[in-house]
């Protein structure tokens, strides 16, 4: 036999017995149905999804929940851990975010309750942790404005493309509180007015944008303009017109914060008698329940039932004058009682000669039906402390070249309400 042949014959022999040997050790048993269920050796990550609902109206904050994708039982015990909110009180339409596997459940969801607020609840071994997220926002400064062709609000969302839609409806809401004192805006503007607002633009970390503070406007009726500019007299910040009078006044304009005139001061046919009759007042077309505002302080001479004009209230105010708001579907104030200027007194109705829900307005001064827009056409606030006059002054010359720029950005911070050193 040659040296190669017995070399190969050896080797064959040691695989044989490598392989005898490794046949004969003794295998460590697992029970077939371990093997079965550990499956493929592959590492899988779980399976995280989110899910995202709403609360609808009337519901549970629990059954949303459920819906979004926690177990019955997984929102119960987060909820009963809920500090920085009170889950009976949630709103319908409030943004639910929920992370579900479907292997171990919920590990985290959120409850949006504010654009710049969020409540997040967190799984941990034990139980849920909540937390309090307050989102940051950024400021800067832009003027919007536009003519206007029907209402003040049609002439804001014209002008103000750097605000949402929604968001242009509540920045012309809130110019209305603040020219209130001055302007009847259901029935003082006309088409071709004008008007521009310099407002603070507020940007949340995830894109939203909303009005901020009001810092100057000017309303041009009939060329006759309107101005308001935001002033701090030391800690107090209000609104002042252009030669540094209060906005606020003695009476409001309107005894509606959202109000749509339906009929003229004058000759009107009654819709339910059919004559032509002197139609002393205003009608302010609104829902059902609307509250009503007392226009300033004074006392209320009379509370109930007053013929055609349904349930009424009347109010003797400090110059003589009385008010009187008619077809009333709930009074909330009893005759003697004093009342304050934008107080709640009652809600519309549709009382007495009445075909629709409606407030009926009127004025009287000496006895005397007076039209309401002449009768409330106010004197001016009262004036700035002298103090703080030519601080204003170098504000307002400012500020207004500010809004008198060209529509959009005109400053990426807030405008300062004062000068210092006055």
């Amino acid at each position: 036999m040659t040296t190669s042949r017995a070399l190969l014959v050896a080797a064959g022999c040691l695989g044989i017995g490598a392989a005898a040997v490794a046949i004969g050790r003794p295998v460590k048993e697992r029970p077939a149905a371990s093997v079965l269920e550990a499956g493929p050796r592959l590492s899988v990550a779980p399976r995280w999804r989110t899910h995202v609902d709403t609360i609808r109206k009337g519901e549970p904050l629990t059954v949303a929940l459920t819906r979004a994708g926690l177990d019955p039982e997984e929102a119960a015990e987060a909820l009963r851990v809920a500090s920085a909110l009170d889950p009976r009180r949630v709103r319908a339409g409030t943004p639910i975010t929920a992370k579900v596997s479907p292997d171990s459940g919920a590990s985290e969801f959120t409850l949006q309750l504010a654009i710049d607020r969020v409540i997040r609840f967190t799984r941990s071994a034990q139980t849920w942790v909540e937390r309090e997220e307050l989102l940051p926002w950024t400021t800067d400064t832009v003027v919007v404005g536009g003519e206007v062709q029907s209402t003040l609000t049609g002439a804001i969302a014209a002008g103000a493309q750097d605000f949402p839609e929604r968001q242009r409806t509540e920045l012309a809401y809130a110019l209305a509180d603040v020219l209130e004192y001055r302007v009847d805006l259901s029935r003082d503007l006309q088409k071709g007015d004008s008007v521009r607002v310099l407002v603070e633009r507020q940007r949340a970390p995830n894109g939203l944008v909303r009005p901020g503070a009001i810092i100057a406007a000017r309303l041009t009726m009939s060329g006759k303009p309107v101005e308001t500019l935001r002033f701090a007299q030391g800690t107090r910040v209000s609104y002042f017109d252009g030669e540094g009078k209060s906005m606020r006044a003695a009476f409001l304009r309107a005894p509606l914060e959202f109000r749509r005139i339906s009929s003229v001061f004058g000759m009107r046919r009654h819709p339910i008698l059919g004559t032509l009759r002197r139609h002393s007042g205003m009608d302010y077309a609104a829902s059902r329940g609307t509250p009503v505002r007392a226009l300033g302080n004074g006392r209320v001479i009379f509370a109930g039932w007053k013929g055609g004009y349904g349930k009424t209230i009347e109010i003797r105010h400090a110059n003589g004058m009385v008010t009187r708001y008619g077809h009333l579907d709930a009074i909330n104030v009893k005759s003697g009682s004093t009342v304050n200027i934008a107080q709640t007194i009652g809600k519309v109705g549709s009382t007495g000669l009445s075909t629709a829900p409606h407030l009926h307005f009127e004025v009287l001064v000496k006895g005397v039906h007076r039209d309401p827009r002449v009768a409330l056409r106010n004197v001016a606030g009262e004036p700035l402390e002298a103090k703080h006059r030519s601080a204003f002054a170098a504000l307002k010359s400012r500020i207004f070249a500010q809004l008198d720029a060209p529509l959009g950005l005109v400053a990426d911070r807030p405008v300062p309400v004062r000068i210092g050193g006055d």
